[in-house]
């Protein structure tokens, strides 16, 4: 946040400032009692299990200025002025008329520190909920930015997507992009008020998990650009369907600016033939020849896409792209790149030549090279489709003697779970798999599925109680020539297991 103070607080959440200075500046928000980074408002939420009103004195010690809370009113001594001011105390006066009214008994005054400072000499502004006080702040901070937002969203790829879209337009723009994968309702907001006035292009991940949460992010961020990269049945428990996860994904739209552009993968058979809300433009990406931004002459060597990207249907523009993430599913993801770029006036080859510099991140796909060993990390999460996609990549992957398979448990795939497993297992039995090893509950129904489709597979099964054993298994069993794909979701974390194989053979 860019000179913001208590004052625009109080203004775009509409809180009542129980103490502390109003001209205290404010430059960044935290949700974590422990880490600040200077000038900070400190958000605690209310979850299921925890709230962190507990952790305010926490927070304020560690270096917050400023604190929300739903849970305290004004001092019981009117002390507050002498921290305050005269807003304060006026604030301080509202909140004691308030809850002598409705909610007397149910909110604790504002604390007092050992030295009498009231709220630890620090600002506390009182808001009804502290979660949509905190959106509300994200959508007063977005209306003072004037740089044009891209958003992504999708049921796989999200956070890939992004990081190659920032990577192309990086190569003629300052590219302010969402740091790890902060695309939730209390996330995004934060993303927003981390954009520098610098920057001149901001990607962000706008996140889904249940209906009518991306709707809520979307009106926030007040995208330019909005892309969708897929429709599969990642939280297809908790939306029931495919057709509802469309449905809400394209609720995107409710944030896209008057005449901006609504990004379509034109492969996906849900998204190729949908369309942008009145005043909008629809553009599509990928390897058909209904897509604006389309791949042509894909071919994967030693498992990593070159193709070249043709930019505009009159095919204008041409450039030859070979990127450093395996899998052909990462054309349609450089395809949004390369179409952002486009759009906003990127040279082209500059955009594929920083394009084909990303390597991806850890736990998505990362490729680790030891002892003659191939290791395949993909462990961040894992779907149906990802599921199938790494498997190609496994495979695609020759200068190997045998190739191995790691697969854990994927979560949240609703009533259907089974029949998923099942699906990705026979996917992996008619593949050259040399070694199939499975790992959880859920995971037992790819080896039905893999034996099922082969017969004569290797299979070894570890339940999540094994996790150690099965770490030292594999440590073992793995020899020069081996590829090893490891994926699951990332409450498996099978990731620890890949850090631990890693280090017994460094």
């Amino acid at each position: 946040m860019q000179n913001w103070t208590v004052n625009d607080l109080l203004k775009a959440c509409g809180g009542v400032l129980l103490c502390g200075d109003g001209d205290t500046p404010v430059e960044h928000i935290s949700l974590d009692s422990r880490k600040m980074e200077g000038n900070d408002l400190f958000v605690p939420l209310i979850g299921e299990k925890v709230d962190a009103h507990r952790f305010i004195r926490q927070a304020l010690e560690n270096g917050a200025v400023v604190t929300l809370t739903s849970e305290h009113g004004a001092p019981a001594q009117e002390t507050c002025g002498a921290d305050a001011g005269g807003e304060g105390m006026a604030g301080a006066r509202a909140m004691q008329e308030h809850d002598g009214e409705a909610d007397a008994g149910t909110k604790q005054p504002v604390p007092v520190g050992d030295d009498g400072a009231v709220g630890f000499g620090k600002a506390w502004i009182a808001v009804d909920d502290t979660k949509l006080a905190l959106q509300d702040i994200g959508r007063a901070y977005r209306k003072t930015l004037t740089l044009p937002l891209i958003g992504i969203t999708g049921s796989v790829g999200k956070t890939t997507t992004k990081e190659m879209v920032a990577a192309a337009l990086s190569a003629g723009l300052r590219v302010y992009k969402t740091y790890g994968s902060r695309n939730s309702q209390v996330g995004v907001p934060i993303t927003i008020t981390d954009i520098d006035k610098e920057d001149q292009i901001g990607v962000i991940e706008l996140g889904m998990s249940e209906p009518g949460e991306l709707t809520v992010i979307a009106e926030m961020a007040r995208v330019d650009v909005a892309a969708i990269t897929n429709i599969g049945v990642a939280h297809i428990e908790q939306l029931g369907s495919q057709e509802n996860i469309f449905r809400e994904k394209m609720t995107i739209q409710n944030g896209l600016r008057d005449g901006g552009i609504l990004l379509l993968n034109g492969d996906d058979p849900f998204l190729r033939d949908a369309e942008a809300k009145p005043g909008c433009r629809t553009l599509y990406y990928g390897m058909g020849e209904n897509c604006d931004y389309r791949a042509v002459d894909v071919r994967l060597v030693n498992g990593y896409p070159t193709f070249t990207a043709v930019c505009g249907r009159d095919a204008a523009k041409k450039v030859e792209v070979r990127l450093k993430v395996m899998g052909s599913h990462q054309v349609q993801n450089a395809m949004v790149a390369l179409a952002a770029a486009d759009l906003y006036g990127v040279d082209l080859k500059a955009a594929a030549e920083s394009l084909g510099q990303f390597a991806g991140m850890k736990g998505r796909q990362q490729v680790h090279h030891f002892d003659g060993i191939t290791l395949i990390d993909d462990t961040y999460n894992a779907n149906p489709v990802s599921m199938k996609g790494a498997i190609d990549n496994l495979t695609a992957v020759e200068d190997c003697s045998r190739r191995i398979a790691l697969l854990a448990d994927m979560k949240e795939l609703g009533p259907e779970s089974v029949r998923f497993h099942r699906e990705v297992g026979e996917y992996l039995g008619a593949r050259p798999i040399g070694l199939l090893v499975t790992y959880g509950e859920l995971a037992k129904e790819i080896e039905a599925g893999a034996r099922k489709a082969n017969p004569e597979l290797s299979v070894r099964h570890f339940e999540k109680s094994e996790k150690e054993e099965m770490e030292r298994w594999i440590a073992g069993e793995l020899k020069a020539g081996d590829c090893i794909l490891m994926k699951g979701s990332n409450s498996m974390n099978l990731g620890e297991a890949a850090d631990y194989v890693c280090q017994r053979h460094h």
